[in-house]
């Protein structure tokens, strides 16, 4: 039997109670529309992080950041050092270990990938872009010069005057990653002979290919003089810079020249190193001591313009410091 003052609850407000009841017990999560927002916290009021950063230059604004970085890893490694001198954003893109490990590997390639990363623990600390400045490297971004003087005296004339010459002459050396260099003695200037130091050069232009290796900063160079009677030209060089990861300069600690004795037919064109086993004959050996000037590094974009393109009457002697 029903009680006659039971309440008669309309079905609208059922269906509230009862939605209500449920929001009561369902736990809210609002954090949950946050998924996929983002969200930056409110600096205070006239801080400097409080205003809109915007960069100024017009190159950041059009240019993407991935693009940026496509541009820096085709990048010669002379040229990143000039790089991270424009902006502050470039110095810190041009800090990724990327760029500098590639040209490392690179210019020690003759070492082996494996002997480079030990060495790259052991000595510099695991970091790529402190190996490129502090390890002795070989440049490949231009030439070598040696620029020799010497007084030579001419011919007497009467009983008068003794007249004496100023000659001056060149070595030049262009070295490869591959361990292989070219070297020439010539008494034209560097913005000459830069034009024909490629292997596609003739024999006329008296340039002469051979093979080097790099020990720490010692440099051992060879090469051969063709001809019927071959020689053996061979050259110890110390590298050293004038600034931290210059390598800007050669010392020639030794200069010797000797005989070689071959049991086998040499093809004009054919590669002497390479081809036939060589003996050297010692007793024939000759040690150079004059001509030893230090090699002086000119870049490619500077051989126009370098001071060693100076004749004799206006520069009788270059110290390369």
């Amino acid at each position: 039997m029903n009680s006659d003052f039971a309440l008669q609850i309309p079905a609208e407000l059922e269906t509230a109670l009862q939605l209500k009841t449920v929001q009561y017990l369902v736990t809210k999560r609002p954090w949950l529309d946050l998924y996929g927002v983002n969200v930056r916290p409110v600096a205070p009021y006239g801080s400097a992080s409080r205003r809109v950063n915007v960069d100024p230059a017009l190159i950041h604004r059009c240019l993407p950041d991935e693009l940026l970085f496509e541009v820096f890893s085709r990048m010669a490694p002379y040229d990143l050092g000039r790089a991270a001198c424009v902006c502050r954003k470039w110095r810190y893109t041009l800090r990724n270990p990327i760029f500098w490990r590639n040209a490392c590997l690179k210019a020690w390639q003759l070492s082996g990938m494996v002997e480079n990363y030990k060495i790259l623990q052991s000595k510099y600390e695991s970091s790529w872009r402190k190996m490129w400045l502090l390890r002795p490297r070989i440049r490949i971004d231009g030439l070598y010069v040696s620029r020799n003087t010497y007084i030579r005296a001419g011919v007497r004339e009467w009983t008068v005057t003794n007249p004496v010459h100023l000659v001056c002459y060149y070595r030049y050396m262009r070295f490869f990653p591959s361990g292989r260099f070219l070297y020439k003695t010539s008494g034209q200037t560097v913005k000459e002979v830069v034009k024909c130091m490629s292997f596609r050069a003739s024999k006329t232009d008296g340039v002469f290919s051979g093979r080097y290796t790099l020990t720490d900063d010692k440099v051992e160079a060879t090469f051969m003089y063709p001809g019927l009677c071959p020689t053996m030209w061979r050259a110890c060089l110390r590298l050293r810079g004038t600034t931290l990861g210059a390598n800007n300069r050669m010392d020639l600690l030794s200069l010797s020249t000797s005989k070689v004795n071959s049991d086998g037919i040499i093809e004009p064109g054919e590669d002497i190193l390479g081809s036939v086993e060589l003996q050297e004959n010692v007793i024939s050996r000759i040690s150079h001591q004059r001509g030893l000037v230090p090699f002086a590094f000119v870049p490619f974009e500077e051989v126009e313009t370098s001071v060693l393109n100076l004749p004799v009457e206006k520069m009788d002697y270059y110290v390369p410091g």
